[in-house]
């Protein structure tokens, strides 16, 4: 027997949801109305990392940098999923031995790839 639910069961989260906006929303506005407004040509001044800005942002620079970090994060992610196999170890048993096995010779295949193409090679 399936238990029914009915709209009146959703109501905590709706009143959560609405609560949760009017603050973000309450916040927002009282920050903007009551918060200084004091412009001056230091704050208004492109600023980063407390280095200051020479010349235009819009000069072009080589793509390896964002390729580097994009394979990092690919395989970061690809790591985290290792880690609810290493939990349930045990449970998974041989099936869970032989995934895992795949899964690293997919990530190992992967890598291969990217050494092969020279991505990593900064010259």
């Amino acid at each position: 027997m399936q238990a029914q639910s009915s709209a009146i069961d959703f109501l905590p989260i709706i009143f959560q949801v609405i609560v949760a906006l009017g603050f973000v929303v309450t916040t927002l506005v009282a920050t903007h109305v009551l918060g200084p407004k004091r412009k001056t040509s230091d704050k208004l001044e492109t600023f980063e990392a407390g280095i200051k800005s020479v010349g235009n942002a819009r000069q072009p620079f080589s793509i390896k940098y964002f390729v580097v970090a994009i394979l990092f994060v690919l395989f970061d992610v690809e790591v985290i999923f290792m880690y609810p196999w290493a939990v349930n170890f045990r449970a998974l048993k041989m099936d869970g031995m032989i995934e895992m096995f795949i899964f690293m010779g997919t990530l190992l295949l992967g890598f291969i790839y990217v050494i092969k193409k020279k991505v990593l090679d900064w010259n």
